[in-house]
C-alpha cells in the first residue's frame, strides 16, 4: 500500500501545461494542494459522488486538454453510475485514479464496500472503460504518471493507500473563485 500524499506528489510530479486535476473532496484535494497549488487543480469541496462526472465534463468540453481525476474510493462508490456514462462517452483525454483505502474517510472512517468485495476494477471494466490497471508498486505509479499525460483511451487505476491522515493542508474554499481560475487556466492552455 501506498503512502497516500507520497502517492499523489508522484502522479503530478512532472505535470505538464495541459494536464487539469479534479481531485476528489477531503484528502485528495488536501493531498493535491500539498504537491502543489495550481490554477489546474478543480478542488470539489462537498461534490461526494460527483468528482469522475466533473472530470468528464471538462474532458468533453475541452478535447485537447488532459483531465486526471484522482479521489476516493468512497467517492468513487457514491457515485458508480458515472462510470457507465464515461464508458459510453470513452473520452480518450480522461483518466480517473482511484485511492483505495477501503475507508470512507471525510464522514468518519467507516468502511467502503471495497473492504467487502466490491471490485472497482470490474466495474470499470463493465463500463467500457478501455484502459484499467490496478498500480501494485512504485515502478507502476510512475507508469501511471506517465499515462495521465500519454494515454490514448480512457484510463482508469486503482492505487491502494494506507489510511493514514497527514496533517491537513487546504486550498481556497470559495467555489466561483476555483471555478474562474480554472476557466482562467484552460483559456491560457489554449482550451
Amino acid at each position: 500500500m501506498f503512502e497516500r500524499r507520497a502517492a499523489m506528489a508522484t502522479l503530478l510530479a512532472n505535470r505538464p501545461d495541459n494536464l487539469f486535476v479534479v481531485p476528489g473532496l477531503g484528502s485528495c484535494t488536501w493531498d493535491a494542494f500539498a504537491a502543489g497549488d495550481d490554477d489546474k487543480n478543480f478542488y470539489s469541496w462537498g461534490a461526494m459522488g460527483g468528482t469522475a462526472m466533473i472530470g468528464l465534463g471538462l474532458a468533453l468540453a475541452k478535447p485537447n486538454l488532459r483531465v486526471a481525476v484522482i479521489t476516493g474510493d468512497g467517492d468513487m462508490l457514491m457515485g458508480l453510475g458515472s462510470l457507465a456514462t464515461i464508458g459510453v462517452q470513452k473520452p480518450a483525454n480522461l483518466a480517473i485514479v482511484i485511492f483505495d483505502n477501503g475507508l470512507y474517510g471525510e464522514t468518519g472512517g467507516q468502511a467502503s464496500h471495497t473492504q467487502s468485495g466490491v471490485d472497482l476494477l470490474d466495474v470499470a471494466r463493465g463500463c467500457g472503460i478501455g484502459r484499467v490497471m490496478d498500480v501494485k508498486d512504485d515502478a507502476q505509479l510512475h507508469e501511471l504518471a506517465g499515462l495521465l499525460t500519454s494515454c490514448d483511451t480512457t484510463l482508469f487505476a486503482r492505487v491502494p493507500i494506507r489510511p493514514d491522515e497527514p496533517p491537513r493542508v487546504l486550498p481556497e474554499k470559495d467555489g466561483v473563485k476555483i471555478k474562474d481560475r480554472v476557466r482562467r487556466a484552460v483559456e491560457k492552455v489554449g482550451g
